[in-house]
């Protein structure tokens, strides 16, 4: 018999067997206030829980100030949630409570069919991880009472932001949002 056939019959298999994996594998839905209609039969997944982890002026100069930051990002499922990016926005309220001082994004979002080197997270179910980052800031003649704020002990912060993140992989299910704002 010729081999090709074989090939043939394998591939058809294969793809059968990866189809069946793909239509009938669990699902689980994370419920939007929008929409209030569910997958029947699939469990509820609850959205992930954000903290501000750390937040604090590192060092200080005249020309430079640097700030750590932190946020712990837990997972209360028991399937694992891969977390794209985290954008944020930092605002010291008592220098301006509408004029941003910094930002930043942690992580990155996928673009295209396949991306090499992506930075994004996995995040097992039920644990928990830390996102880090750390802001400099040029220092300016134009802004000494920020200076003089970073430079006392006892700053009021503001950070809000968004998490994006998919429940198990980046081509299942929809893409979430988890929007957050903390005051320090």
């Amino acid at each position: 018999m010729n081999p090709k056939i074989f090939v043939g019959i394998a591939v058809a298999v294969l793809s059968m067997i990866l189809g069946g994996i793909l239509l009938v594998g669990p699902t689980v839905v994370i419920p939007s206030q929008e929409d209030s209609t569910q997958i029947e039969g699939s469990p509820e997944a609850k959205p992930l829980q954000i903290e501000l982890e750390n937040l604090s002026v590192e060092s200080i100069s005249e020309r430079t100030a640097k700030i750590d930051i932190s946020f712990k990002i837990s997972n209360p499922n028991p399937r694992a949630v891969i977390v794209q990016t985290m954008d944020y926005q930092l605002f010291e309220t008592d220098y301006s409570d509408s004029e941003q001082i910094s930002g930043g994004s942690i992580g990155s979002r996928p673009e295209g069919m396949v991306e090499f080197g992506s930075n994004y997270y996995t995040l097992l179910g039920e644990n928990s991880i830390i996102l880090k980052d750390t802001i400099t800031l040029k220092g300016s003649e134009n802004t000494p009472e920020l200076w003089t704020i970073l430079k006392d002990d006892n700053q009021s912060w503001r950070v809000s932001g968004d998490v994006f993140y998919n429940l198990s992989s980046m081509t299942s299910g929809q893409e979430n949002v988890l929007h957050f704002e903390f005051t320090k």
